[in-house]
């Protein structure tokens, strides 16, 4: 236990740039708190002290605005950055090594029983206000969008984006845990793009044939008038 809590303070110097000491990151990174009040709680639900778990944890979520279940299964060098608003539910399963950012929920999709919270596999990386829904897998150096709703697997070595999340990179070269989530792909954005363009394309389409449709409605005129003549 005393090498883990070990480990989960030093992820936050590999994972956060802003970290500067020791004591500033043990007594002040509410994230890392929440991880070790996890720790404890999960340890007393193994017991079967079910009780005692699910105070530690609400005491937890008091002061660090974290909620885990204590039931969830966390794995060594987890982290979490701006941790506000992060919700972990009870059979969830999350790897080594794995970081998550604030607003992130990974949660159910209703009242079923047995296993209903996802699996986050070794190296994932959820981004802020992201939300993983069901008893779905989220693959090894997988990464989910900041505000993406994920309700499907997600390959390993996969980047989604998107509600419903889609995956847009997959089998690439491995991604990279940094912050710049900006800098993901928006296939919403992109269809909208095709779409306008497709619009334009149509647009001009139409003009084009009322602009022959007039022609062709003066030429009538034409022969109407010659006819009258005639007659």
């Amino acid at each position: 236990m005393l090498r883990m809590f070990k480990e989960d303070v030093e992820v936050v110097f590999d994972q956060d740039p802003a970290a500067r000491s020791y004591v500033e990151v043990i007594l002040t990174y509410s994230g890392l708190h929440a991880i070790w009040a996890h720790r404890i709680a999960h340890a007393f639900f193994k017991r079967r002290l079910f009780f005692m778990a699910r105070v530690i944890s609400q005491v937890s979520r008091f002061f660090t605005g974290i909620e885990i279940h204590p039931g969830a299964k966390i794995g060594k060098r987890f982290f979490i950055d701006h941790g506000m608003g992060v919700v972990i539910g009870e059979t969830c399963e999350i790897g080594d090594n794995v970081t998550v950012f604030q607003g992130v929920t990974l949660g159910g999709t209703g009242k079923e029983k047995g296993k209903r919270h996802p699996t986050i596999q070794d190296h994932a990386l959820i981004a802020t206000g992201a939300k993983v829904l069901g008893s779905i897998t989220v693959g090894a150096y997988s990464k989910i969008g900041a505000g993406s709703v994920v309700l499907h697997n997600v390959p390993d070595h996969s980047t989604v984006v998107g509600i419903p999340g889609k995956v847009v990179i997959q089998n690439g070269a491995r991604i990279k845990h940094n912050l710049n989530h900006c800098d993901l792909p928006d296939p919403v954005a992109d269809r909208f793009k095709d779409l306008e363009a497709e619009i334009i394309k149509l647009r001009g389409e139409i003009q084009h044939l009322k602009k022959g449709s007039l022609e062709y409605d003066d030429k009538v005129v034409q022969y109407a008038n010659e006819a009258k003549r005639n007659v």
